[in-house]
């Protein structure tokens, strides 16, 4: 196969590649749970990778869309938890359950669905303000949002999460928007490649959750799991639909959708352990698989829906 097909090629099959690497995972959790300790170097490669294919002026345009930003965000905070309390009513989750459900729904976006936002073609630049500003509130809205609902108290780390999402996004991204700037020219024959890239990371990063999680997944929870389905899948859902309400763009309804339907699930898992008994972690367990899934699945329909 030559180089230049390669792209197409995992483009096109990359459900069957990730279905394999699942199944190995479900049999051999190692041969991709020692990706855990390096999840925040992968997802800063694919970051890099992106900076390179952005220009400085795409993000002095958001300076002109805050009220766009504010509605992401607001619809995050929104959208999320109220459908985390209706589904968990509507199947009668466990009290435990519905508790990690609530937990999930309360969550700013992980940096995952900035990557999602890149294969999928959506506003990158729209997506990684998003996930910024919606962590940085997270200290505040999350502990309000669960109080209100479960009249539990949790504690967060306000600094620990900014740092996270500054060294695992906002650092690589604008080290690859610099040398963008300064190499140009001999950057562009490698740019069709890191579409691909981020495909297969993201189908190694969904192995190693899998086979994170095996125990849980091969105990077969189909209510919690037919839950966070409906979780994941109602929050793109309300995210694209609201957006195109609000006439917003396609590009932007897209990013909105992938904002609010992917949530930092692994926040939820540590505020589960932490606060509340073992089996809340495990809808952000398997929200942390799934949504993955689905943002690439999504991301996978939408360019093609480009490219017809």
């Amino acid at each position: 196969m030559k180089s230049e097909a390669i792209p197409a090629f995992i483009e096109r099959f990359f459900i069957p590649i990730t279905a394999t690497l699942c199944a190995v995972a479900l049999i051999h959790p190692p041969s991709f749970t020692w990706i855990k300790p390096h999840i925040p170097l992968f997802l800063g490669v694919i970051m890099f990778g992106m900076g390179l294919t952005l220009e400085f002026g795409d993000f002095r345009a958001i300076l002109g869309k805050w009220r766009l930003v504010g509605f992401g965000v607001g619809m995050q905070y929104a959208v999320m938890p109220v459908l985390a309390v209706l589904i968990s009513m509507a199947l009668g989750l466990s009290p435990e359950a519905t508790v990690g459900m609530v937990l999930v729904g309360a969550c700013p976006g992980g940096t995952a669905s900035n990557v999602v936002a890149y294969l999928a073609r959506a506003n990158v630049p729209l997506s990684v303000t998003l996930t910024l500003a919606s962590t940085c509130l997270a200290p505040i809205l999350t502990p309000a949002i669960v109080y209100l609902i479960l009249e539990q108290r949790v504690e967060m780390d306000f600094l620990g999460m900014v740092s996270s999402v500054f060294w695992i996004v906002v650092f690589p991204l604008v080290d690859g928007l610099i040398l963008r700037r300064i190499f140009r020219k001999r950057l562009e024959p490698w740019l069709r490649y890191f579409p691909s890239l981020s495909i297969v990371v993201i189908a190694m990063l969904i192995a190693c959750i899998m086979g994170l999680n095996q125990a849980t997944l091969l105990a077969l929870p189909l209510l919690v799991f037919l839950a966070v389905i409906l979780h994941n899948g109602l929050g793109l859902a309300a995210g694209y639909s609201l957006a195109r309400l609000a006439r917003c763009s396609r590009r932007d309804a897209r990013t909105l959708a992938i904002e609010v339907g992917m949530q930092n699930s692994g926040l939820g898992v540590a505020l589960a352990v932490a606060h509340f008994a073992p089996v809340s972690a495990l809808p952000g367990a398997l929200f942390s698989l799934w949504h993955n899934v689905t943002g690439v699945f999504m991301a996978k329909r939408w360019r093609a829906s480009d490219s017809s």
